[in-house]
């Protein structure tokens, strides 16, 4: 165990304390904790910020709060402020709306490499099944459970996880719910867009100026399992603005913006 990197957890999290709730009840649950966990608050109101200080009473780990005045979705930027804060090497990033398998951390740890991120997929919680979800206060799963769908992805098998080897093209399959990545090559391409608007693209954009630096993907699959709380979807109005903005990352091999994590250092 000793040999596993220093990790941050960062998640960002906007006005929906009942899953943070569960979330944070999957770290307590890990069978490796992460070094210290960085909620990064896009706005949310005093029911989140009391719910964490409830949640840093008894913590096994530092749990900090970043939080920034709500203006529309301005995810980048307190992504860049919490990842600032960060004071391991390794951060491994969810979203808001995920509850954690009990190895999932190990599993990120476990496979964390040099020169390499990792990214795995989700297994997504059923809309019909969010009232006995958060009766329950659920936060273990397994291949028979209820309500929840893509069954597949419930499967931990280790040693079927190593046949995934390292990509250096930007994968369909990539996710922001599920990533780690070392924070020196973060540091390196600025961190997330703040140019990018509204939901989406932020993780995928930055994962590109990633693979432009010589940095490989790998994916975790068969590890690194977690299960997304259903919501409405985003409003993606402003999508295809993001979109030109990670075709011309790509196209053009574009390694580090202007308006990054840089400000905050």
């Amino acid at each position: 165990m000793s040999s596993y990197p220093k990790c941050t957890l960062v998640t960002p999290t906007y006005n929906w304390p009942n899953a943070l709730e569960l979330l944070l009840l999957s770290i307590k649950n890990q069978s490796i904790y992460p070094n210290e966990v960085i909620i990064a608050d896009d706005g949310s109101k005093k029911e989140t910020a009391g719910l964490i200080k409830r949640f840093q009473q008894d913590f096994p780990v530092p749990l900090h709060h970043v939080w920034h005045k709500d203006n529309k979705n301005q995810k980048p930027a307190i992504m860049n402020k919490a990842i600032a804060k960060a004071k391991n090497n390794y951060i491994i990033e969810i979203d808001g709306d995920i509850i954690m398998h009990k190895d999932f951390v190990k599993d990120h740890l476990h496979m964390a490499k040099k020169n390499t991120f990792l990214y795995g997929s989700r297994v997504n919680i059923q809309e019909d099944y969010l009232k006995d979800l958060f009766e329950k206060k659920q936060t273990t799963f397994h291949f028979f459970s209820k309500g929840i769908k893509k069954r597949g992805r419930t499967l931990r098998i280790p040693f079927l996880s190593n046949l995934y080897k390292e990509e250096d093209t930007r994968s369909s399959k990539l996710r922001g719910c599920n990533m780690s990545f070392w924070r020196d090559d973060f540091i390196k391409v600025n961190g997330f867009n703040e140019n990018l608007v509204g939901w989406g693209i932020d993780d995928s954009e930055m994962i590109q100026r990633l693979l432009n630096i010589g940095v490989k993907g790998k994916r975790l699959k068969f590890r690194g399992i977690v299960y997304h709380i259903y919501h409405k979807e985003q409003d993606k109005s402003h999508i295809n603005i993001n979109e030109i903005i990670e075709n011309e990352t790509t196209k053009k091999k574009i390694t580090f913006i202007e308006k990054g994590i840089n400000q905050y250092l």
